[in-house]
């Protein structure tokens, strides 16, 4: 036990959030190979518990008792971490919060909720800050669209007696570990986060419709799109070629067609004018990139280490790219505009901000009862 909490604590000393905190883990355990699978998924989960909530506490508190009081207060599926909680609290870790925050106030520790976040940030309507912080304490589940007949996958699931939800006809929760590569082909599914698959309620699209995804990223929601109607011609985009690379591998995965590709900075009009011309879409998706913190349950280094300066630098960058994107869709045609924020000055704010577009409909898609992401998607309609 000691090793481990040597190592834990040289961790949180060493990290800085300049990269993933999974990957800082998996550079760590690389450097130390002593350290084996059981000690790996203990650290890696101190470490999640640690930038989850060590903020809600004081630091006249010592860094072990710090760490104590996350690992007892977070939620885990590793249970082997709670062997580190006094024995006093040992059988009590399922306790409701409103119990647990009683035994630390016997013993005079206050933990603070709204410590976490110490920000005066406006949250988009359907979310309440309370909710949210505390959705911050448990890793969500994990999210597959299932492409494939849905009674199959029900039957391996059984045989391999793995817990699961079926939240609609084709999207499936598992606990965040389950290793589904053991059991089912990698063409069969795609992991998507429930949230993410209800975006695709408001893509309808045609056949023969053109479709551009402008800020693709390995292509999540377009093939959300593809899969829905098929017979939609569709162009995807990103300014990182490494990202449409991964991209064409995972249509290549599912057989789909390639869709044409372009490496494009949609902050920047003039190149977009040279590589798209006169084109004109149908229909356009922007997944802008934004602050993330509707995913933040997943990556809480990115709670921990945020900067307020940066709404401002998001906001600005989300309106660039939506106005920029406006300009190559037909007169009619709809933008789809999601961010995978909660905070109102990356969604309500940037849709309000653009012109020539009818706000038809906007909406905070909350997935925390489901124990899923948060996203904001909205649709306009270009004016003639």
């Amino acid at each position: 036990m000691r090793s481990i909490l040597q190592h834990i604590h040289k961790i949180v000393d060493s990290y800085e959030g300049e990269m993933p905190l999974n990957l800082f883990l998996k550079n760590y355990f690389r450097k130390h190979p002593i350290l084996g699978s059981r000690d790996r998924k203990m650290l890696s989960e101190m470490a999640f518990a640690w930038y989850r909530c060590s903020k809600a506490l004081n630091g006249k508190i010592s860094f072990e008792k710090k760490l104590e009081i996350c690992l007892f207060i977070c939620e885990t599926q590793v249970h082997q971490v709670l062997q580190f909680l006094k024995p006093e609290w040992q059988g009590k870790h399922d306790y409701f919060l409103p119990q647990k925050l009683g035994l630390l106030e016997k013993e005079k520790i206050k933990w603070t909720l709204a410590h976490i976040f110490p920000f005066a940030i406006e949250l988009s309507q359907g979310i309440l800050l309370e909710d949210w912080l505390l959705s911050m304490l448990k890793q969500p589940d994990l999210f597959i669209r299932y492409r494939k007949d849905t009674q199959r996958l029900t039957q391996l699931l059984n045989e391999h007696t793995l817990p699961y939800r079926q939240l609609t006809e084709n999207c499936f929760a598992l606990p965040n570990a389950t290793k589904l590569q053991d059991i089912l082909p990698e063409k069969d599914y795609a992991v998507q986060d429930a949230s993410s698959q209800k975006t695709g309620n408001y893509f309808k699209p045609k056949p023969g419709e053109t479709w551009w995804d402008c800020c693709s990223g390995a292509g999540g929601k377009s093939l959300l799109l593809k899969d829905i109607q098929p017979k939609v011609k569709l162009t995807v985009s990103d300014k990182r070629e490494s990202i449409i690379q991964n991209l064409k591998k995972r249509y290549a995965l599912y057989f789909k067609t390639l869709p044409e590709s372009i490496i494009a900075d949609m902050t920047d009009a003039s190149q977009l004018r040279k590589q798209l011309q006169s084109k004109q879409f149908d229909h356009i998706i922007c997944d802008a990139p934004c602050s993330g913190s509707g995913t933040w349950a997943r990556t809480p280094e990115q709670l921990y280490f945020f900067d307020d300066k940066k709404l401002d630098e998001f906001s600005a960058l989300q309106r660039t790219i939506a106005q920029n994107a406006l300009v190559y869709l037909k007169p009619g045609g709809t933008l789809i505009y999601i961010t995978c924020s909660v905070f109102k000055k990356e969604n309500e704010t940037v849709i309000q901000s653009l012109t020539n577009v009818d706000i038809e409909h906007h909406e905070l898609i909350n997935g925390m009862d489901h124990k899923a992401d948060s996203m904001f998607v909205a649709v306009l309609r270009k004016q003639a």
